[in-house]
């Protein structure tokens, strides 16, 4: 016959749809950046409890029964740096608050390598001295990971941060164009359904915290936004004024200037903190920086706090150093500043109360396990639709395996950072960054053990070490410390008491996870219907995620 006989002419194929077009857009997007996604979500959800959780990482310091007066802080830091470190041109000051136990102290030393010329130390607010406490990066490890991550040059660990929010913003998107039954499907799950169940899961996940996803990731990248776009900064602030001026209205930096080489004894600091208490409350002094010390051109900047009010932006107050005078006062900042500081605000979360940040934790707590879902969910599709689902080919197996390290193994590792604060010697040189460096060995020991181990047994035994791990801690901690769970809860300690409770639910999460998972029956091709795996059809493509 003729090929090109009318009967043998196929019909054009029909292009796709928008919702096509967005569900293979949200499917890959998702993908590729999915598990760093993942490790981002995580990690800045515990994030919100980081001071909580610095506070546990460090037994040694009491608990405090009420915030002490900054004011008083203050003033014995001073004069502890200015036996400590009467040459530095710059000390910085953090007094203790609601969720932190001590002070901490920050000054210049350009004779210190690798630290950028600064050594720090915490002290006791009551006495102005050193504190003996165990070297950890406590929660700020975290916080830090989540957008900078580590081992890598920190302009380059935020630019990786900067490109999965852009995907995670183009996923939340395309996501919601796709699913147009979008509100139905939060209110549907059907368990034990396979495919379906993970597929119900992971819409119900998005559009419970919906606009949150859709704020955190956006906010994320305001945080950041003179990194990723300096081109119309650079273009509108040309001249160092101009730049200067920017500065100012961006943070609280104000420049030092030039000593006069000139001694002149510092005036009491304490006199100066009572005018910015009286101006914006007495707990809410967020750092105060002191440059040229001991010289007559000393300045000090006392800096508003973020903790009764929804925006970073800067307000500070500068004091002449030797009269005690005030030099200037800021207390707001351009249009385009303010609505910057209340993005920052909202994605830092630091004005929020004891509910609203459980609040926070929860909702992203939620959005952690949509990266999650959506990353297992296209291993479950895929699956059904392989010709041999013991034998898949070299992609899924890959993808498979970096799920299990991904979202398992990061638990391990998360939970071995922990144990390692508990369990590492405390004259140990470096100790903190032997945490960190415990936190990486796990993750790596998880992704090797997903590569050798069956997927299913990798899942089983990842899930049930992290559940071991979690419920055990709470154990460890009570045996090492004199800070255990029932201690705690008879002195009324809820940080430690908290911490602890909040281990053992999370314990007993990943061990659900691990028990559903034992249940969880693949299917493939041939176990539908019965059918040999060739007598089945293939399936049309799905115009969902």
């Amino acid at each position: 016959m003729n090929p090109d006989h009318p009967a043998r002419k196929l019909p054009p194929k029909k292009a796709p749809g928008l919702r096509q077009t967005m569900s293979d857009l949200h499917i890959w997007t998702g993908l590729l950046l999915g598990w760093i996604l993942y490790a981002m979500f995580l990690t800045g959800t515990v994030a919100y409890f980081r001071d909580e959780m610095s506070q546990w990482m460090r037994p040694e310091l009491a608990a405090q029964a009420q915030v002490p007066d900054a004011a008083e802080v203050v003033q014995r830091l001073a004069d502890t740096m200015s036996v400590l470190a009467p040459d530095s041109p710059q000390w910085s000051f953090t007094p203790p608050g609601a969720r932190n136990n001590v002070a901490s102290a920050s000054w210049a030393n350009p004779r210190i390598p690798g630290r950028r010329g600064f050594a720090s130390a915490v002290f006791d607010p009551a006495t102005g001295q050193k504190v003996e406490a165990r070297d950890t990066a406590g929660g700020d490890f975290f916080y830090r990971f989540h957008f900078q991550f580590h081992y890598m040059p920190v302009p380059w660990g935020r630019w990786l941060a900067g490109l999965c929010a852009m995907f995670m913003l183009v996923a939340i998107v395309s996501g919601v164009i796709t699913h147009k039954k979008i509100f139905v499907d939060f209110f549907t799950f059907r368990w034990g359904k396979g495919q379906r169940s993970w597929l119900d899961a992971h819409n119900a996940l998005s559009v419970f915290g919906l606009p949150f996803h859709l704020m955190i990731t956006y906010s994320g990248l305001v945080t950041l936004m003179l990194l990723y776009m300096p081109w119309g900064s650079d273009a509108a602030f040309r001249t160092p004024a101009e730049r200067q001026t920017l500065t100012a209205q961006m943070n609280a930096n104000v420049p030092a200037g030039k000593s006069s080489g000139e001694k002149a004894a510092l005036a009491p600091i304490a006199d100066m903190m009572r005018q910015a208490q009286a101006r914006w409350g007495r707990d809410n002094i967020g750092r105060v920086t002191v440059t040229h010390p001991g010289d007559a051109a000393a300045r000090v900047v006392v800096v508003r706090g973020d903790f009764e009010r929804v925006s970073t932006s800067p307000q500070y107050l500068l004091f002449d150093g030797v009269k005690g005078s005030l030099l200037q006062a800021r207390d707001r900042v351009g249009a385009a500043a303010e609505t910057r500081g209340v993005v920052y605000a909202l994605h830092l979360g630091r004005f929020a109360d004891p509910w609203v940040r459980w609040l926070y934790f929860l909702v992203s707590l939620a959005g952690t396990a949509m990266v999650g879902t959506g990353l297992v969910l296209w291993t479950v599709k895929r699956r059904a639709r392989l010709p041999d689902p013991e034998r898949p080919h070299f992609g899924f197996r890959l993808v498979e395996r970096l799920n299990i390290a991904g979202i398992a193994g990061l638990s391990i590792a998360m939970v071995v950072f922990l144990w390692g604060n508990r369990l590492l010697p405390a004259g140990l040189p470096q100790r903190g960054e032997w945490e960190i460096h415990l936190f990486f060995a796990a993750w790596a020991v998880a992704l090797a053990h997903a590569l050798l181990r069956p997927a299913k047994q990798a899942w089983l035994e990842q899930l049930w070490l992290a559940a071991a791990l979690l419920v055990l801690l709470p154990v460890l901690n009570a045996l090492s410390t004199e800070r255990g769970l029932f201690a705690s809860l008879a002195a009324g300690d809820w940080v430690f008491a908290g911490f602890d409770l909040t281990l053992l639910a999370l314990g007993g999460l990943h061990a659900a996870l691990a028990v559903r998972a034992a249940r969880h029956r693949p299917r493939g091709r041939a176990a539908r219907r019965g059918a040999e795996p060739d007598a089945t059809p293939a399936r049309p493509r799905s115009t969902r995620a």
